[in-house]
């Protein structure tokens, strides 16, 4: 069988390689590899979340998440501008958070940790990003989403990418449904992002 980006245990021979990225004003170099999504730098997805999702202000202390962090972009983007708050970058697979942690102590970020998808124990999220891993399956997604979804603090905020031919109105429609008021926040490159609030 052979890999996909969501595998806990990609089998594909380790290809590593170092790649200049450009994040929120801020440089970096980090590493990626085979086996992950997006190994060869920013996808159009997280470029647009990165783009259109606001950064509302938060209090010090504050529970930040990355859901799906791949190799980090979003983790990167959240702890360099939350300095003061804890960000939790998850995923199901190995490689990537073992990516993510490296490229966080490499930018000097120590307000960062990983966790696996499936172990997590993060509460009371003060603010969640998410390139959803679409292609998992909608069952498979909409289990991943309601159960971290229901982790948002009373005030809390998700903003989710999702591409429109994918579903992303779809998917909006079923949040809403679910009890999760969803607004479509903007689109762009044939991307939606969606703001998320907690379940009422």
């Amino acid at each position: 069988m052979s890999d996909h980006y969501f595998s806990a245990h990609p089998t594909s021979a380790d290809a590593p390689r170092e790649v200049d990225v450009h994040i929120l004003g801020e440089d970096y170099r980090v590493s990626t590899t085979s086996g992950i999504f997006s190994p060869q730098g920013i996808d159009k997805g997280t470029a647009v979340l990165l783009h259109k999702a606001p950064l509302p202000q938060l209090p010090a202390g504050s529970t930040v998440v990355d859901l799906g962090c791949g190799w980090g972009p979003l983790t990167l983007a959240l702890a360099s501008h939350y300095r003061d708050s804890h960000v939790t970058g998850v995923d199901v697979n190995e490689r990537a958070l073992e990516l993510t942690a490296k490229n966080a102590a490499a930018a000097g970020l120590t307000n960062v940790d990983v966790a696996e998808e499936s172990a997590a124990r993060v509460e009371n999220i003060d603010l969640l990003w998410s390139n959803p891993p679409i292609r998992i399956g909608k069952d498979a997604l909409h289990t991943l989403l309601t159960t971290w979804l229901t982790r948002l603090a009373p005030t809390g905020v998700a903003y989710l990418v999702v591409q429109r031919n994918l579903g992303a109105d779809s998917l909006a429609s079923w949040l809403s449904d679910q009890g999760f008021p969803t607004t479509k926040l903007g689109s762009q490159k044939g991307f939606r992002v969606l703001e998320v609030g907690p379940r009422r």
